[in-house]
């Protein structure tokens, strides 16, 4: 079976990529667990990310936002000795602010899923790339996000880890061609 490159290096990533990367979420919940992930990588590998996320479902509440829009500076000091996350302040912070933009975001929108579907006209950008290279950083569907993100007060949200937040979500299918993906995900949209 062919996979997009970047899916072979672990049984983690393959998995990952196999099961998660590129599918259509919609779930509140999830958008908010990967808009933190996304933005705990920025300078990292993913496959950091992704050893880590068990600790990071842990340590964040499993990403409750009422619950981490809350936390107050004890609990960034817990974070911070938590060898289970990446113990960056600023990325903690940016959680923790998140969070309370997240809310307010719902609060207008009635969900954050309608809010952040908008950027793509509420359904996945289908690309057609041949090989791994080919992928953008960011494109202006997530400039946009990530400016309008930005006016509301969320961090750790610029252009690229948007548009990360995009192919993780599903917002974009960015499978090469010839990954088992891109056509499985193709497939199940029209159905």
């Amino acid at each position: 079976m062919k996979r997009c490159d970047w899916a072979n290096r672990s049984e983690l990533e393959q998995s990952y990529h196999d099961h998660e990367w590129g599918v259509e979420t919609h779930d509140d919940r999830t958008l908010f667990e990967f808009l933190v992930l996304e933005g705990a990588q920025a300078g990292l590998s993913w496959s950091t990310i992704l050893r880590k996320r068990e600790g990071y479902r842990r340590a964040f509440d499993h990403f409750d936002t009422r619950t981490i829009s809350r936390y107050s500076e004890s609990d960034v000091s817990r974070l911070l000795a938590n060898p289970e996350i990446i113990r960056n302040r600023l990325k903690i912070n940016a959680a923790i602010t998140n969070a309370r933009a997240f809310l307010q975001v719902q609060k207008e929108f009635g969900s954050f899923d309608r809010y952040i579907w908008q950027f793509v006209h509420g359904k996945p950008i289908r690309n057609s790339w041949r090989k791994m290279t080919d992928l953008p950083s960011s494109t202006p569907e997530s400039d946009a996000m990530s400016k309008d993100l930005k006016k509301r007060g969320f961090k750790f949200v610029g252009p690229t880890i948007c548009y990360a937040f995009m192919q993780a979500t599903g917002m974009v299918n960015d499978h090469v061609v010839d990954c088992f993906r891109h056509k499985e995900l193709r497939i199940k949209r029209k159905a």
